[in-house]
């Protein structure tokens, strides 16, 4: 197996670059991209300082950003998200991450996430264990739905937002008669990071970038949590849901994910909108 670690001082240096901008610099003026979904001048500024970074530091390294797409190789390619918590942090809220990982072929490799407002710094390669400030960290030996803690991802925005939380709300209702409590931050980094650190039991988010999840994916992998797909099957950089659960609940969360989907699709089949077709789609992702 590759050893990756050799990379995370490079990988270190530039997420510290961005938490610093994050830290010392205000968002700027603001990008409509769709509904309800904005960039930060900052998000773009960074994004640039980050990836010139990482060119001059490994050429041989394409790279994704999530307002700039895609440049340079693609066998290995560095993956960013250079304001994950966009909302939070154009309203001053901590629940903010720089997220950046690398990818080898379709497989998040390494990971990095640091939350610049509440002190943490998550890191993590292929192998070697994952780490909170420098500590050694796992993720929670929970092994009943009724003590857990869980996140969601946030609610759906833009064109047919309506259609895709049919299952979001139907999962929300699964897990509140479930579980302990339900969460939702606002940043993927941080559900999957606190996942790997045991703040939380199951992080799941149900539309997926890569830029999104693929470090915190790592981070809690490595950290010895379950990161898999709706199907049940290991999560890669193309999963469209990410489970992200303690191991001692796996099946219990798969379980409460594929009722919440029979739920949705059954609420489409009695009451479809004017002019959809009757017959259910595959289920919202």
């Amino acid at each position: 197996m590759t050893d990756y670690r050799g990379l995370l001082p490079i990988a270190a240096e530039a997420v510290s670059r961005a938490a610093k901008a994050m830290r010392q610099q205000s968002p700027g003026t603001l990008t409509v991209k769709g509904d309800r979904d904005v960039a930060s001048q900052l998000d773009y500024a960074i994004e640039r300082d980050v990836q010139t970074f990482l060119a001059a530091e490994t050429p041989e390294i394409g790279f994704l950003g999530e307002e700039q797409g895609a440049t340079g190789p693609s066998e290995m390619r560095w993956v960013l998200d250079p304001i994950d918590g966009t909302a939070n942090f154009v309203r001053g809220l901590p629940m903010c991450a720089v997220s950046l990982a690398l990818a080898h072929r379709n497989e998040a490799v390494l990971g990095i996430i640091e939350l610049p407002f509440l002190g943490l710094l998550y890191r993590a390669a292929k192998g070697g264990g994952a780490y909170a400030n420098g500590r050694e960290i796992r993720a929670s030996s929970t092994s009943h739905l009724n003590d857990a803690i869980v996140a969601i991802g946030d609610y759906a925005v833009g064109p047919d937002a309506e259609a895709r939380n049919r299952l979001r709300l139907a999962l929300t209702a699964q897990l509140a008669a479930e579980v302990n409590r339900v969460r939702m931050t606002g940043s993927a980094a941080l559900d999957l990071a606190w996942l790997a650190e045991g703040r939380l039991d199951a992080a799941l988010t149900l539309s997926n970038n890569a830029w999104d999840m693929a470090a915190g994916v790592v981070i809690a992998r490595e950290a010895g949590a379950a990161v898999i797909d709706q199907n049940g099957a290991a999560h890669d950089l193309d999963s469209t849901v990410t489970l992200a659960v303690a191991p001692l609940l796996v099946e219990a969360v798969l379980g409460g994910y594929r009722k919440s989907v029979a739920k949705a699709t059954e609420v489409r089949i009695l009451y479809p909108p004017p002019g959809a077709r009757t017959a259910p789609d595959q289920h919202e992702c």
